[in-house]
């Protein structure tokens, strides 16, 4: 009985010490020295660490995957344990988080959330590591998230992490720096968001600041935009930026150093190091208040400071020695309303906005007339340059921390008097007929036309080079070997013709409205008479005109059977039969048999034309395209296709290859057996398809309850399942587990052959829109590129 005990123990503490083979912490598994757990995605792991010399102990969130250890969040940085041996991280009784050093009763450090208990809550309160390396805690029942450490940032911002204010709480979501490398505690310098005026991120010596973003307006240029997109938060509950990566698999850190140097940070594998993509002490030009007020600050200029239009140092002498601190002042008393006006100075970062006035509601040429009516005003700008240029900021007071750029930056109009006004508009009529710009003139004039010249040789040597090649693609398609090695045919290239336009539009009356049969995906049908009554397949290819010929389907396409039957169209279990097998030919014709591997792209039942005898004909190519060699997938950036009817992978990412032709075909499979088309039936419940509702049934082993009443019984029901399992089979998510069509054959025509049980299939047919809105109310989103994938339909 002892030992039966002790063997319980026993267990109960191994089962205890394996928190660290998982991403959670839960009531019954905790956390001790040497022991870690480590996010689903094994990017990040949580544990106890000293930092270099140091023999404290703390509890951290590092990278995983890295050689040198880099710690991004220290829980208790201000309150670490001398002897981490008896040091043990768990859920407390009231359900926080929190770091008990050996028996004592008081924790070193503890979550201090409010945590709704209840009589069970504490079995399922988990506190989760995720792959973003934000510790979060939830009731591992629900979603919502009860405490997270993204809202209590040491020294480094992850990706997805707030910068800002929480309103309600009051909580401020802003960085600190650590004391030294050895040392997380509290540091002198903080990284912080500020509202006032327009939204501006600072680093700060206490209040003293050292180094100021430009104001948020819409874009984002001293924030690092070519790795990040950002999301503007503004609305009752907080104000806030978030940022993002665009590329997730790359490790990315905002850090702000122990010397208050804020610094943007990627992992370069191929070295396994960290490298600096972006400073806060680039250039002189960052330091806040470089020139002081009323002195713009350039890089370029070995003297980095000068005056604005109308102003003059405050000291001579310290701007000798190139230090302009002290700033600007006016050259001459400002006379408000006696002639006084606004010079427009570009690609400025405009001034630190904290004396400034934000309105949103007026127009720019408003912030000019509501400036000019206060005497107080100094300048003014624009304060959304990326929307619609609404918004207007002005300035009372001093102008300072302003800069210009190369490139980029804003428009900003600064108060100068009557004289200094005059001297500017003198200088800008006098230059515009300066003999400079009219040797410019010449120049651009002798350019153009040699542009222009050179693009006209270019357009008829072009124009020729396309005839040329036009013949040889014709010689090509005429001198090509047989279609097919398989003996029972005898298609060639050699007895295919190919009609000139004129011959086509002989045949179709200069194609006229009475030859129109209809309209396809990439134009319109016509039927084209031949004099000796014979059924034709031929092509034209002549320039930018390019047709397919082939015989006349007096049925109609399969969707107009399917989904749009009448009285005249009585639909028997027989067509079935020939239609599943003529698909199969088809399809395995194209991927296998023909001598040019093709991928259709846009197998759908409108593409499916029926002949006399009902056998379908695979039709509509404007999408395909041809394999070569031993290629087996492709991709592209623009996504063709039909909804419903394209492979995840091809929606998704681009990707196509035969399996995207397999789950199309599979896709009409469903619909043919099912009589209903894969989208848009299921009105009740937006998010149910043809797929969705198939597999439901499947899983619930009711395949049957699937099959169209107009098949009757037609069919034995175990070929019937046979069918509906070959279907899922082919619409399943990943393209490795869809079987090739040669495959399909073999499971349809053979009962011995096993079929393998399907995996669930893909619903990509969800689709979300979203609006932004302004940045002053809810949230917006902004992307550096601003590039979107577009799903393109013939027209």
């Amino acid at each position: 009985m002892v030992s039966l005990i002790s063997l319980l123990v026993l267990h109960s503490l191994f089962i205890n010490r394996l928190c660290h083979a998982t991403d959670t912490i839960t009531y019954n598994k905790f956390l001790r020295e040497g022991e870690t757990i480590v996010s689903d995605g094994g990017t990040y792991a949580l544990g106890f660490f000293s930092p270099g010399i140091s023999k404290l102990s703390y509890i951290g969130i590092w990278y995983n995957k890295i050689p040198e250890k880099t710690v991004v969040w220290v829980a208790n940085r201000n309150n670490p344990m001398k002897d981490s041996s008896m040091g043990v991280l768990k859920i407390n009784e009231d359900g926080n988080l929190a770091i008990f050093n050996g028996n004592e009763a008081d924790p070193v450090w503890s979550t201090k959330v409010s945590v709704p208990m209840s009589d069970n809550i504490s079995s399922t309160l988990i506190y989760k590591l995720l792959n973003t390396g934000n510790l979060v805690l939830r009731d591992e029942n629900k979603e919502d998230i009860l405490w997270q450490s993204f809202d209590y940032p040491t020294n480094t911002r992850l990706p997805g992490m707030k910068l800002g204010w929480n309103l309600k709480s009051g909580l401020n979501w802003s960085l600190t720096s650590w004391k030294s490398r050895d040392d997380p505690s509290t540091g002198d310098f903080t990284y912080n968001f500020d509202p006032t005026g327009a939204p501006e991120f600072f680093i700060k010596k206490g209040l003293r600041k050292l180094w100021r973003s430009e104001p948020w307006n819409g874009l984002a240029k001293t924030l690092h935009s070519s790795t990040y997109y950002y999301t503007f938060v503004n609305n009752p509950d907080e104000i806030s930026i978030i940022a993002n990566s665009y590329n997730t698999s790359v490790l990315s850190r905002l850090y702000l150093d122990e010397l208050g140097i804020g610094r943007r940070l990627n992992w370069i594998e191929d070295t396994q190091t960290w490298s600096n993509i972006w400073s806060s002490s680039d250039d002189s030009c960052d330091y806040y208040g470089k020139c002081g007020s009323f002195g713009s600050c350039h890089s370029s200029n070995g003297h980095y400071c000068s005056c604005l239009p109308g102003f003059e140092p405050k000291s001579p002498r310290d701007w000798d020695l190139k230090d302009g601190s002290k700033g600007c002042v006016r050259e001459r008393e400002l006379l408000c309303g006696k002639g006084d006006g606004f010079l427009k100075l570009e690609k400025m970062k405009i001034p630190d906005t904290s004396n400034a006035r934000v309105d949103i509601s007026l127009e720019i040429t408003d912030c000019e007339i509501e400036c000019r009516n206060n005497c107080s005003c100094t300048g003014y700008s624009s304060a959304d340059v990326n929307g619609s240029g609404s918004g207007c900021l002005v300035w009372f007071g001093e102008l300072i921390d302003i800069r210009d750029y190369t490139e980029g930056g804003q428009d900003l109009f600064v108060r100068v008097d009557a004289i200094e006004l005059d001297n500017s508009m003198k200088d800008s009529k006098g230059s515009s007929f300066s003999k400079k710009k009219l040797v410019l003139l010449c120049v651009l004039i002798v350019v153009g036309l040699f542009i222009f010249i050179s693009a006209l040789c270019c357009f008829f040597k072009k124009a020729r080079r396309r005839g040329l090649e036009h013949k040889e693609r014709l010689q090509e398609l005429l001198s090509m070997p047989t279609l097919a090695t398989n003996e029972e045919t005898n298609a060639k290239f050699d007895d295919l013709t190919i009609f000139y336009l004129d011959t086509i539009m002989l045949a179709t009356e200069r194609f006229s409205l009475a030859n129109k049969l209809g309209f396809g995906g990439f134009g319109p049908v016509y039927k084209v008479s031949c004099r000796d009554g014979r059924e034709i397949v031929s092509c034209c290819v002549e320039e930018d005109e390019k047709m397919l010929i082939y015989e006349y389907m007096p049925n109609k396409s399969l969707d107009f059977l399917l989904f749009d039957r009448t009285e005249a169209h009585q639909w028997t279990g027989e067509y079935d039969i020939i239609l599943f097998l003529g698909l199969l030919g088809g399809s395995f014709y194209l991927h296998q048999d023909s001598i040019i591997r093709i991928v259709h792209r846009d197998l759908k039942a409108s593409n499916i034309l029926l002949d006399a005898s009902m056998n379908p004909k695979i039709s509509d190519f404007g999408m395909a395209r041809i394999f070569g060699g031993n290629q087996t997938e492709g991709n592209t950036n623009r996504v063709v296709g039909t909804f419903g009817y394209m492979s995840p992978e091809y929606a998704m990412d681009g990707l196509f290859s035969a399996k995207s032709d397999v789950f199309s075909f599979g896709v009409l499979l469903l619909e043919i057996i099912s009589g209903k088309k894969n989208t848009g039936f299921y009105c009740e419940d937006p998010s149910m398809n043809l797929i969705k509702h198939a597999w439901k049934l499947w899983r619930d082993g009711t395949p049957l309850e699937l099959v169209d009443h107009a098949m009757g019984a037609s069919f034995p029901e175990q070929e019937v399942v046979k069918f509906i399992q070959v279907g899922i089979l082919c619409v399943q998510e990943n393209a490795g587990d869809r079987p090739t069509m040669s495959t399909v054959i073999l499971m349809l025509s053979n009962d011995s052959t096993t079929i393998p049980t399907p995996e669930q299939p893909a619903f990509i047919l969800t689709r979300n829109y979203k609006h932004p809105n302004s940045w002053t109310t809810g949230t917006s989103s902004w992307s550096a590129n601003e590039m979107s994938t577009t799903i393109v339909e013939g027209r």
